[in-house]
């Protein structure tokens, strides 16, 4: 007599795990549960390299310096009726003559120190950056309230050949009075984000965004103020830079002497 086969033994599903699709991370998140703001996408660095300095004429070089040692001379109110302004050296036309137009930038913090770019033009990467030990928000105010002239003196060493724009720390004084030091710098990318930002603007103030507003800094909104300044040579040892205002106006005014003695 035959035997019935064996029954089969049951077969139980097997189970695959299929991969999910990648998927973002999910944003960070604070101690509370909140997430964080995402910091702004910077914007990609442009700016250009400075223009190599051409030469001009010889007459043109002695013309220039003997106006400018001129000018570095202190503003005494004249005996005899002779059209001088008051306000920067400047004659009617809101213009220095016979200086070279520059593109200046003071930015920071409201509470940090404040930043001096000096550019060839609102696209081109600075040529000089100096740090002042003075918050941004105190010299913008001063100049509000007026004329603000800066001195940045050194000391001038024998058979040194480093030009003045290149020497490393100044003493400081505004408006005649001993306020620290100003220290060239290399710029940062922080630096450099901001002249890109500002590529497009020539002349103007405002705030530029830092990010979300529960983010601020403890040292206060980033400002800047931007404008033209005319760039005057006097000789090796000292060199001007006026801010120009437009139209003549009675704007904030600022004038930038470099002096080694």
């Amino acid at each position: 007599m035959a035997t019935p086969p064996s029954p089969l033994p049951s077969l139980k599903p097997v189970q695959t795990r299929s991969r999910s699709p990648s998927t973002l991370p999910s944003p960070p998140t604070t101690p509370s549960g909140k997430e964080k703001p995402m910091s702004p996408i910077r914007p990609a660095i442009s700016l250009n390299q400075p223009n190599s300095k051409k030469g001009s004429s010889k007459h043109n070089k002695i013309f220039r310096r003997v106006r400018a040692v001129f000018r570095s001379f202190p503003i005494i109110a004249p005996a005899c009726k002779i059209p001088v302004s008051l306000h920067g050296n400047r004659l009617n036309d809101g213009h220095v003559h016979g200086g070279t137009r520059m593109t200046g930038t003071l930015f920071g913090h409201r509470k940090a120190r404040v930043n001096l770019a000096i550019q060839e033009s609102p696209g081109s990467l600075p040529i000089l950056l100096l740090e002042l030990t003075i918050p941004t928000g105190k010299l913008l105010q001063d100049m509000g309230a007026g004329l603000v002239r800066i001195a940045l003196e050194c000391e001038k060493k024998r058979n040194d050949k480093t030009k003045i724009e290149d020497e490393p720390i100044w003493t400081m004084f505004c408006n005649g009075r001993k306020s620290g030091y100003a220290v060239k710098r290399e710029p940062t990318d922080e630096d450099l984000n901001v002249m890109q930002i500002l590529h497009v603007v020539s002349m103007g103030a405002g705030v530029i965004p830092t990010g979300d507003g529960a983010d601020q800094p403890a040292d206060g909104e980033l400002t800047y103020m931007r404008a033209f300044f005319e760039r005057v040579a006097g000789s090796k040892d000292s060199e001007t830079y006026y801010m120009l205002n437009p139209d003549g106006n009675n704007g904030p005014e600022l004038s930038l002497f470099f002096v080694r003695i």
